[in-house]
């Protein structure tokens, strides 16, 4: 073997082993100081982060000061995924970070393409090992500096806009200057054109056409390039610079001096150099303007709100600016007007167009003491309102930080364009030099030419960009057709785990059911007015506090019906009423109470007891003495909620209704909207337990509710959804958040992390195919077989087209619209009902062993060590005590367990 090719063989193994040393070696961390008990690092951020590695202490609140000292879009933005918190960062800014690290770990960030990497490690307060793996508990405070969302948003826009300018020019003198010398070696070289002037193939014509391309049209590319590798971290522009400064140093030495090359290998690569730099940018400039669309959801969501408010102060109307708006003030809003801020409504009536924030296209008509909510439209009259919350308090306010916070997640799937990006570049240069190396000691001559170019080529063709751009492109643009369809996502991991779904529990009240009881049947007894009926038991009720007195009251009036004034009052605890209302001598309330008073209910027990099997509550009435008739209160099923079930059970997911009501009533319900499996009688702190259950199955479960006793089985399953009118705790402890309470918003979100995922995928498949494929034929695979060679200039194309793949795909889901749910729902499913004190509910403790349920506090008892035991029709009970054993001694029929776990 040639004393040449053992020298190269052995750099080229010395070079590889310095590069994984330089890559992987250990790294020095950044100074933290610590300045009023808060830890501060600065952190310059140009083509790297310096420091990359930052050790802080646990417990104690840490400012990073991220220095931005360039522009461009790689850098523009700061994620803390583990700590879902996310910042942009202006260029030539300074940018305070806030974190409160309270568990000890190892926290990634990384710039928005997921290119760049830092490491911020947490060390426990004692000063021992950080905690392998560990996650964090509560361990960030997002805030992003002191700028508004506004502020942030239009300085994004504006450095955006200066990028693709930039880029334009450049990409207009690469063309302009290439063109000529592509023009002449392509004619002469592939065509054999011998028309071609001399002067034009002479290599100092080409070299000084070149040189201002290779300096000026590139010169984002190299700075960034040699940036990221003083960094110790490399990236698809440290790839580039490495290759065309090879293939440009080359041609130069050749120009220049000649004599020192044998003259088989003195040719010039200078057409190739301009050619893929031009391509480079002209692809970063495509991927520029299709990035621009990806964010639209902030914008829109910031476009919304009103810019001014017509507040009343000393009597008279002043035009204010929202930011001045303060809580108390009146404020007047006129038909077609925006509402300012979130707000009580004082006096007027008007419909409402809440679908820019809830995503219902019908507007709700709002009334004295109604809310309304910040940037909804005013369509027909006139509303005076009271500010409840204004700036970053209201709901359009929340709506963009929880968007901003999801964008600022990592999905599970990005693991994978992790764990290959973090090794993706150091491989690429290791294996262009064994290209190198290899090509030079076994190829043919000229042996160096083949080498260089075949080197140049594996370096030029690799993206590792369009790996990066995968998965957050797509979750920026779901997260945010999300929450343009009033739906919520919190985070990235929701948004992929919603796609797996295939059991959905939605609790009962308040979600599939209004959750307010209303009137709903008045059935009056022979010869009695029904109208009459309504107004005397209106009457009667109007001074009772009871939620079925209100309900009835409140369905007089919606009835037009004006009841009068009741006299002698009285309420029977536990049984109803009894008033006097135009002479007449009103009773109101249950069988028992007018069994007490001598009144014959017979004629009306049928009818309570069929209104009782329809899931409603039955109340009985007498008029002076004589059964009048029976009213029921149910609370109604929501309007949508039987389409919404069926569209569910159409994505192929089990629908379980979870209730602490009665098997009758919660039969009633699932048969009027379809759930074919009801968990019926469970406690509120038995709810996280049938979670687990279901989990235990082996199912991937979605809660859907809104109280807060709904709050712990949101956090147990594996994406909880809380509907947006529940309660704040619940809401707080969901992933996901669906803002008009309506259950069609659990099928958009799944049917959008469906579509999101695929997206995705599909996006990782652009990535991996060209680099899979590219790679191996750039470093000459196919030449030994059919003497196929990888020309640079083409290697530069399939690099651009790699990453513009994956923009405009991901550009692709902006078209994603909801679908209308289908016309009706499944309402004649029989469901099956089982009971929390159900015999046939035996479950499985933590070691194994079958366990039975107490039927009267709803324990977990195993059967073989239970303190008593009971004998019943459905068969033997076991109790965790000897007082649930007497209780249930003392009213068996209140605790039976259920002879079947079928109800009609």
């Amino acid at each position: 073997m040639p004393v040449a090719d053992v020298i190269v063989g052995v750099v080229s193994v010395g070079l590889i082993a310095v590069l994984g040393r330089y890559f992987f070696g250990p790294r020095k961390a950044g100074t933290v100081r610590v300045e009023g008990g808060v830890q501060r690092v600065d952190v310059t951020v140009r083509g790297g982060y310096s420091p990359s590695l930052i050790k802080v202490r646990q417990g104690t609140p840490v400012e990073l000061v991220f220095d931005r000292q360039e522009a461009g879009e790689c850098t523009s933005r700061v994620v803390f995924p583990d700590l879902v918190v996310g910042a942009g960062l202006p260029a030539h800014t300074r940018t305070t970070v806030r974190l409160s690290p309270d568990r000890p770990g190892t926290y990634g960030f990384a710039c928005g393409m997921n290119m760049i990497h830092g490491t911020l490690v947490v060390e426990p307060a004692d000063g021992g090992a950080p905690e392998p793996g560990a996650v964090p508990g509560a361990a960030a405070a997002p805030s992003a500096g002191e700028t508004s969302a506004e502020d942030a948003e239009a300085a994004d826009i504006a450095e955006r806009r200066a990028e693709i300018k930039d880029l334009t020019r450049r990409v207009a003198v690469g063309a302009a200057l290439t063109a000529p010398v592509l023009f002449a070696v392509m004619a002469h070289e592939l065509f054999g054109a011998g028309w071609v002037p001399g002067w034009m193939l002479n290599h100092w014509f080409q070299l000084a056409l070149i040189t201002p391309v290779m300096f000026y049209t590139g010169r984002p590319v190299h700075v960034t390039g040699w940036l990221a590798l003083r960094h110790r971290s490399a990236d698809m522009n440290s790839l580039i610079t490495l290759g065309t400064s090879a293939a440009y140093g080359f041609s130069l030495l050749v120009t220049l001096a000649p004599g020192l090359l044998p003259e088989d290998v003195q040719e010039v690569y200078f057409e190739a150099v301009g050619v893929i730099l031009s391509l480079i940018l002209l692809g970063r400039l495509m991927e520029a303007r299709a990035k621009a669309g990806t964010g639209e959801a902030i914008r829109a969501l910031i476009g919304l709100q009103a810019r001014t408010a017509r507040v009343l102060r000393d009597g008279a109307e002043t035009e204010t600016p929202v930011d001045e708006v303060v809580v108390g003030d009146e404020i007047v809003i006129r038909p077609g007007e925006k509402i300012p801020v979130d707000a009580e409504v004082l006096s007027g009536s008007s419909a409402v167009d809440e679908s820019m924030v809830t995503g219902e296209p019908m507007p709700v008509t709002k009334h004295a003491g109604y809310g309304v909510i910040g940037a909804t439209v005013n369509t027909t009259g006139s509303l005076r309102v009271r500010a409840a919350k204004v700036g970053a308090d209201t709901m359009l306010a929340q709506i963009i930080r929880s968007v901003q916070q999801a964008q600022a997640s990592k999905a599970p799937i990005q693991r994978l364009a992790d764990a290959i990006s973090a090794y993706f570049v150091p491989a690429v240069i290791a294996l262009a030099i064994a290209t190198f190396a290899l090509w030079y000691t076994i190829g043919p001559a000229p042996a160096l030419t083949l080498a260089l170019v075949s080197a140049v080529a594996v370096l030029i063709i690799a993206c590792p960009c369009a790996l990066g751009l995968a998965t957050p492109l797509s979750v920026m643009v779901g997260t945010g057709k999300g929450a343009r369809a009033g739906i919520l996502i919190r985070s990235a991991e929701a948004l992929e785990t919603a796609h797996k779904l295939d059991t959905i529990v939605l609790d009962k009240t308040g979600t599939v059911t209004v959750g307010k009881p209303v009137l709903t049947d008045i059935r009056p007894a022979a010869g009695v007015d029904e109208a009459e009926l309504l107004r005397l038991v209106a009457a009667a009720e109007a001074d009772s506090e009871h939620p079925l007195a209100q309900a009835i009251v409140s369905g007089a009036r919606d009835r037009g019906l004006q009841p009068p004034t009741a006299t002698g009052f009285d309420s029977v605890t536990g049984k109803g009423v009894h008033a006097g209302a135009d002479g007449h001598t009103v009773m109101v309330g249950t069988a028992r109470l007018l069994h007490d008073t001598g009144v014959d209910t017979s004629p009306l027990d049928a009818v309570a007891a069929n209104l009782a099997a329809e899931g409603k509550t039955p109340v009985l009435a007498a008029v002076d003495g004589h059964p009048a008739g029976v009213l029921a209160v149910a609370d109604t099923v929501k309007n949508d909620s039987a389409q919404a079930i069926a569209a569910l059970r159409q994505l192929d997911a089990e629908v379980v209704m979870l209730t602490g009501d009665n098997a009758r009533t919660a039969a009633a319900i699932a048969a009027q909207v379809g759930i074919p499996r009801v968990l019926a009688e469970v406690l509120p702190e038995h709810k996280t337990d049938e979670i687990r259950r279901l989990q235990a199955e082996g199912r991937t479960v979605a809660m859907v509710g809104d109280g807060i006793n709904d709050a712990p089985a949101l956090a147990q399953s594996d994406v909880g959804l809380a509907i947006g009118t529940g309660t704040d705790v619940a809401i707080e402890s969901a992933d996901i958040t669906l803002i008009s309470g309506s259950l069609a918003g659990v099928v958009t979100a799944i049917r959008l992390s469906k579509a999101t995922m695929r997206n995705i995928k599909q996006n990782l498949f652009f990535a991996l195919v060209y680099n899979a494929v590219g790679i191996p034929l750039a470093a000459g695979a196919l030449y030994p077989l059919w003497g196929i060679r990888l020309s640079p200039i083409i290697a530069a194309a399939a690099m651009a087209l790699s990453s513009l793949s994956v923009v405009t795909n991901a550009s692709r889901l902006r078209r994603w619209h909801p679908v209308p749910l289908p016309e009706g729902g499944d309402t004649q499913t029989l469901p099956e009902v089982e009971t929390a004190t159900d015999s046939t509910r035996r479950r499985t403790g933590p070691d194994g062993r079958e366990t039975a349920v107490d039927p009267v506090c709803g324990m977990r008892v195993d059967p073989t060590t239970a303190p008593e035991h009971r004998d019943s029709p459905a068969g033997p009970l076991h109790f965790c005590s000897t007082r649930c054993a007497t209780a249930y001694d003392a009213a068996p029929d209140r605790y039976a367990p259920s002879l079947s776990r079928r109800h009609p």
